[in-house]
């Protein structure tokens, strides 16, 4: 049997007060970024096309962006899609040249909670 609550008081359930507080206390769903894609290692032919694709999931919605020995990929040979309102990339490498495409190719998942980092390898045959 439940305890009766003292004259002129009310008892509230605990569960469905607890969850009332986890709603007003701040649990606005803000989230670090999450990747839901990562890049592949990939062999391409010189003068052919490669393509990474990375995408992360967070609250606020993360940008990405690609980084190539550390520094912003830029480049006419370089090709940026961005999808999911930019929480979704895909980089595109055409032609692809045997020396100077060679590296690691790093995705980075950016909001005002965090950031993440994630690479793949791309080698060029001749």
């Amino acid at each position: 049997m439940a305890p009766e609550p003292a004259p002129g008081r009310t008892m509230v359930p605990l569960v469905p007060a607890l969850v009332m507080l986890g709603l007003v206390a701040g649990a606005h769903g803000d989230s670090k970024p999450v990747f839901i894609k990562v890049p592949e290692d990939q062999t391409g032919l010189s003068g052919g096309v490669a393509s990474f694709v990375c995408q992360a999931t967070g609250e606020p919605k993360p940008r990405i962006t690609w980084m190539k020995k550390g520094k912003k990929v830029s480049s006419q040979r370089f090709e940026v899609i961005e999808f999911d309102d930019g929480a979704g990339s895909v980089l595109r490498i055409q032609p692809l040249r045997v020396q100077r495409d060679e590296a690691i190719y790093e995705c980075t998942a950016t909001n005002s909670l965090g950031e993440i980092n994630t690479s793949a390898k791309l080698s060029v045959l001749e």
